[in-house]
């Protein structure tokens, strides 16, 4: 297992810091506050930079690399801002991945070379406002006509849901609770009858835009379907098991902001004539967060190994995104613990830290979701 950046590697992240640091650090609270979504960000910025399309093959304007750059990506993001990690994650690993791992290769030169390169931005739709893990009882249909397929129904909780240009949606194509029963379309925005839908105002990861789509009567061709028919819940499935490493890199980033934050001022906040870090009380809060942010890096480095050999990650990525998720949140409490009464403000980096750690121990499958899922792959 790799423990240590390549030379490569190094020279990616310093890439990745200096992009974050000169154009989203100066921009965090003035996107959180009116929940702004920065797309000319994506487009102009990181697109060009390679950010959008990390494993994407070079054949498809990507920069074709694997998981342990792909995670270094999401930190450095994540450590200044968890709304952009999560935007950055969502289009590499759901959207982009789907047609990265499922596509044929005019679907690949169709769709990814406008994603891989931030010409277009991505959205992936599998929740519905009455189904979130329980997806095989998804209500939004799609009915064959001709060639064509009909489309019905709304997707809620859709990252990009209204900014996307291209959406990759799993929509029901045969019977209530068939796992073979759903199939994986590509939608381009502007498709007639693909609508966007309520913009959800959040407690957190507020600069990632996160909406309602609704399709009514939304017709979409043949030629727009990811693999086979009904092959759809099991490729979602697969697209999770990726995605859970996103998010545990995601967590991973928002820890070590929290962290990073913390240690800076522990060391110059005085109180009783002495830095506050020289307290026990809070040198042994500042140990506790670095012991469990390395332990959540290892593990995040463990299933990015197994990712880029091609091995089943379904455990190892659920057990990487339900530690290092429940440790983001740790980790972000004691930051504003650490920052007391100035941590409650939005003057200090920290108490966003905190608001946006929570989506971690949400999205892509909650901590109680994740440890079933690690249950039933240790005891089947």
């Amino acid at each position: 297992m790799q423990l240590n950046n390549t030379e490569n590697q190094s020279m990616i992240v310093q890439a990745v810091r200096d992009l974050v640091e000169r154009e989203v650090r100066p921009n965090v609270m003035d996107w959180d506050e009116p929940q702004h979504f920065p797309k000319k960000l994506f487009t102009d910025h990181f697109g060009p930079a390679g950010m959008l399309g990390v494993f994407v093959p070079e054949e498809y304007g990507g920069a074709g690399l694997g998981y342990h750059e792909y995670v270094d990506t999401i930190v450095e993001v994540s450590r200044v801002c968890g709304s952009i990690g999560l935007s950055v994650a969502a289009h590499n690993s759901l959207c982009t991945g789907h047609i990265n791992y499922f596509g044929n290769h005019e679907q690949k030169k169709k769709w990814l070379t406008k994603l891989a390169t931030g010409e277009w931005l991505g959205a992936w739709a599998l929740t519905e406002p009455n189904t979130g893990s329980d997806a095989m009882r998804m209500k939004c249909t799609a009915k064959k006509d001709g060639t064509d397929w009909i489309l019905n129904g709304t997707k809620c909780w859709i990252t990009h849901g209204i900014s996307s240009d291209v959406i990759v949606a799993i929509v029901r194509t045969g019977e209530l609770l068939d796992s073979k029963g759903m199939t994986a379309f590509v939608i381009e925005r502007g498709t007639p009858g693909l609508k966007a839908g309520k913009k959800e105002n959040k407690l957190g990861m507020r600069a990632s835009e996160t909406a309602e789509v609704i399709f009514e009567d939304c017709r979409v061709s043949e030629e727009n379907i990811l693999g086979k028919v009904g092959e759809g819940f099991q490729q979602a499935m697969k697209i999770l098991d990726g995605g859970r490493i996103s998010i545990a890199a995601l967590s991973l980033g928002i820890a070590k902001g929290a962290f990073d934050a913390s240690v800076k001022y522990a060391k110059e906040r005085e109180q009783f004539g002495q830095p506050i870090a020289n307290f026990q009380a809070i040198s042994f809060k500042i140990a506790d967060m670095a012991t469990r942010i390395e332990a959540s890096e290892l593990l995040i480095r463990q299933v990015s190994d197994q990712k880029n050999r091609g091995e089943k990650v379904t455990k190892t990525g659920a057990m990487a995104k339900y530690f290092a998720s429940e440790v983001c949140v740790q980790a972000s409490n004691e930051a504003v613990q650490i920052f007391g009464g100035y941590g409650y403000t939005k003057d200090f980096p920290v108490e966003k830290f905190y608001r946006d750690s929570k989506l971690c121990t949400i999205g892509e499958g909650t901590s109680e979701i994740q440890k079933l899922v690690i249950g039933r792959e240790i005891l089947r």
